[in-house]
């Protein structure tokens, strides 16, 4: 990024890249937890700037800043728009300075617009889009709320509350194909969780904790576009623990991927073309305390990307009796490819460049 800043939300919008909000601030931290200080961007410079990144080009641009600068915001797309919910917006202790403002961002008109307020002032929360709804769950000072946005009518709702309070954490809120909502993760060791939530029954489950993470966490799906369908929950590499957890929702199962190669905390994930970009965060030296805000953009290829064969959908012939000399070849292919070609009854392989008729 053009500038360096943790406590940040970024999010992917038509292949680019937007990083909003976050806090500018370095010092020395007064908090230790064990033998590992993290740093407190809680007490202040907190700014509302807005930079889009081209992953194409590998090249940033100013936009136009968010109205409320805040941190520890929820951060979501619906058609296109990207919805800041919640945070914090005034330095000072822990306790205060937290809001529910629900600002919108246009990426095509770089423009901002404030809607209906959450209903429950909160910072640290996570957020996830299902069914055309917005779903604010957990956050700080209260962990258990799970609070639902419509942006089409701009209203809220309040959902079934999560079993275990997420207070002091940023486990982070994915969506898998399945249209359910996983929330992943504890902090330092108060619950390492892995609770779903389906939106259609308004009940949760617990799904297979994750073997390891630790510490404050976010993460990235892939879609089965380009890599296989997983959700990839990613931190800081603490007490010696992998940082990068890969969940699969289809067999509930846990496996690792590469570590992130820079240990920082308070940064974001979004997903381009199936491979996560972990952007801004703080970085901490354990000799003298030392924290600051990093620029750093470090991307990541999941496991299995590229081998993800397409999905051909055959649309005629029907399972049915055709009385005719002809038969239409109709099917659909889910992304590019570089040979079709079918076989009928056993015979050889035709080379085909789209639709056609079978004799």
């Amino acid at each position: 990024m053009q500038q360096a800043r943790s406590g940040l939300g970024v999010a992917a919008v038509n292949g680019k890249i937007y990083a909003i909000g976050g806090s500018t601030q370095s010092g020395f931290a007064p908090g230790v937890h064990g033998s590992v200080v993290y740093g407190n961007i809680n007490i202040g410079s907190f700014v509302g700037t807005n930079e889009e990144y081209d992953p194409a080009t590998d090249t940033w641009t100013f936009r136009k800043p968010m109205p409320t600068p805040r941190i520890a915001f929820a951060i979501a797309v619906y058609r296109n728009k990207i919805y800041c919910i919640g945070g914090r917006s005034i330095a000072g202790s822990t306790s205060g300075g937290y809001t529910g403002v629900n600002e919108v961002y246009d990426p095509t008109t770089d423009t901002w617009e404030t809607k209906a307020p959450m209903l429950t002032a909160r910072g640290w929360l996570t957020a996830a889009v299902v069914n055309g709804k917005i779903y604010l769950i957990g956050g700080y000072p209260n962990g258990t709320l799970n609070e639902v946005y419509d942006p089409v009518t701009d209203l809220w709702t309040t959902k079934a509350s999560i079993p275990t309070s997420i207070a002091t954490i940023r486990g982070w809120i994915s969506t898998a194909a399945d249209g359910k909502i996983y929330v992943i993760g504890g902090y330092y060791g108060s619950g390492k969780l892995n609770q779903i939530y389906d939106p259609e029954t308004d009940r949760w489950s617990q799904g297979a904790p994750p073997p390891s993470l630790s510490g404050i966490i976010t993460s990235g799906v892939t879609t089965g576009f380009l890599a296989p369908k997983k959700i990839y929950v990613i931190g800081p590499q603490v007490y010696g623990e992998p940082s990068n957890g890969v969940y699969d929702p289809v067999n509930n199962s846990w496996t690792f991927g590469a570590d992130v190669p820079t240990r920082r905390y308070n940064f974001d994930v979004a997903v381009v073309n199936d491979k996560l970009y972990a952007i801004g965060g703080h970085t901490y030296d354990v000799g003298s305390g030392y924290f600051e805000p990093t620029a750093l953009n470090e991307m990541y290829t999941p496991l299995g990307y590229g081998t993800v064969p397409p999905v051909v959908a055959v649309v005629s012939p029907e399972s049915t009796t055709y009385n005719s000399t002809s038969v239409s070849l109709v099917f659909t292919v889910n992304k590019p490819v570089v040979w079709m070609g079918y076989s009928l009854d056993g015979w050889d392989n035709i080379t085909i460049t789209g639709n056609t008729t079978l004799s």
